[in-house]
């Protein structure tokens, strides 16, 4: 159960003691620290790495418990099959639509084009890592890294999709039990409170994550690093913003809701989510506050986990947008023919990857590796500046995967549009603090 302060009479917390203030601040306080001291910033890096492990360690039990109550809690077992169905077709079509995007701003602007690079000239060692996984990671590898060894070794191993195989199993199977299976679910469910609550003590080290990860980023690459591929960088920010502010908006103003409100309701996540560069590290609270904003736990607990995997809105505007950087950049000319199978590629191999660390760049290079008119060694060119993308993917994925839990919940009916209506008219007062979230 949801507690709002104004229905107990608690007093509204000060302002410096919401989260979104601490981890601006932060950022802020990471960026001139990584700035006047260099070295000092870069080694600020494990205080990034570590609330990021402290995220990713209850990602996969927060993804268990809600899937499986979800399930649990609905007597229509084809609701299920519905709702990844929809969930699916929303993901192919948007997808679709972002490589398109990119496609579209990288032949517009053509941010590679007069630098005139022979790949044979570029140094292809740091490369050589991604590359290897990308060709590690194949479609049908894939698909067999979803069955987990064993039951438990999903929730072990944090792998999302196993994670959410399991789950999907494991609530069906506790639905059919009926009422020999009633008091399992009340236990889980009492477990589902306990971890959110678990939630809200590791958010608390949010504002110190950000600063860590932040500090590292400006101190070990500098901001002047990426100037001499600003095109690059500058290109794709514009086209991301595009797709969120066009694509997303309209869509969201279809499903009746504004895109501008959602973002100031979710903006201590996309704080979180820009000083960490991970958008897993917003996702328990992402689920958490859909909930609160109307949608239904089931829908939630199947779009968002899926989404993370097979709704990449950032990574796919990047995949296009790079790939034609580099064929740009190394005096490559693309047929039509050739990118749209650059663009098919991209679709399969941004699910390929997906979960990876360094993903973005890995399904480069897995799309590259199929696309041999453009030189994979050209990945050499944006390697540096890689990192300063990461964000805005990031930043995209999230902002995709929130529109397309409600957009689904709406489809099955599973939204409560009155408090749709009330959390994003408020900004969402109840946002988390150094206190925690109250549920």
């Amino acid at each position: 159960m949801i507690i709002d302060d104004t229905a107990t009479g608690a007093a509204p917390r000060p302002w410096y003691a919401q989260l979104y203030v601490q981890v601006l601040a932060a950022v802020v306080l990471g960026v001139i620290l990584g700035s006047l001291d260099p070295a000092t910033g870069a080694a600020m890096k494990p205080l990034g790495d570590g609330f990021i492990k402290l995220v990713k360690m209850i990602i996969a039990p927060v993804i268990f418990l809600t899937v499986v109550t979800g399930i649990a809690g609905m007597r229509d077992l084809g609701g299920v099959g519905r709702i990844v169905g929809k969930a699916f077709a929303y993901f192919l079509t948007v997808s679709t639509l972002a490589l398109v995007v990119g496609l579209i701003i990288a032949n517009t602007v053509q941010p590679g084009a007069g630098m005139h690079i022979n790949p044979a000239d570029l140094d292809t060692r740091e490369v050589g890592q991604y590359t290897a996984k990308a060709h590690a990671t194949t479609l049908t590898g894939f698909l067999m890294n979803i069955i987990p060894t064993t039951l438990v070794s999903a929730l072990v191993e944090g792998e999302i999709l196993q994670v959410l195989f399991v789950a999907v199993l494991f609530g069906i199977a506790l639905t059919m039990s009926g009422e020999r299976g009633r008091p399992l679910l009340e236990i889980l469910q009492a477990a589902t409170a306990a971890v959110f609550k678990l939630v809200d003590i590791l958010m608390r080290a949010a504002p110190v994550g950000a600063f860590g990860a932040i500090a590292y980023t400006i101190g070990k690459f500098g901001i002047a690093s990426m100037a001499h591929l600003v095109a690059l960088v500058a290109t794709f920010y514009l086209t991301s913003i595009v797709f969120v502010a066009v694509v997303l908006g309209i869509i969201a103003r279809v499903a009746g809701f504004s895109l501008w409100r959602l973002l100031v309701y979710l903006k201590a996540e996309l704080l979180l989510v820009l000083g960490t560069s991970s958008s897993e590290a917003a996702l328990p609270a992402l689920i958490e506050k859909l909930e609160r904003a109307g949608c239904e736990p089931r829908v939630v607990g199947l779009v968002v986990p899926t989404g993370y995997s097979f709704n990449l809105d950032g990574t796919n505007i990047y995949m296009t947008l790079a790939a034609l950087f580099i064929a740009q950049a190394c005096d490559v000319h693309l047929s039509l023919g050739e990118q749209l199978l650059l663009l098919g590629v991209a679709m399969l191999s941004s699910k390929g990857a997906a979960g990876v660390t360094g993903a973005g760049f890995i399904t480069l290079a897995a799309t590259l590796s199929v696309v041999p008119s453009v030189p994979v060694a050209g990945m050499a060119l944006i390697l540096g500046v890689d990192r300063f993308m990461s964000e805005c993917r990031s930043l995209t994925n999230f902002i995709g995967n929130a529109v397309a839990t409600i957009v689904v919940a709406r489809w099955e009916n599973g939204l409560d549009r009155e408090a749709l209506a009330k959390a994003l008219a408020r900004g969402d007062r109840r946002q988390m603090t150094a206190g925690g979230l109250r549920r």
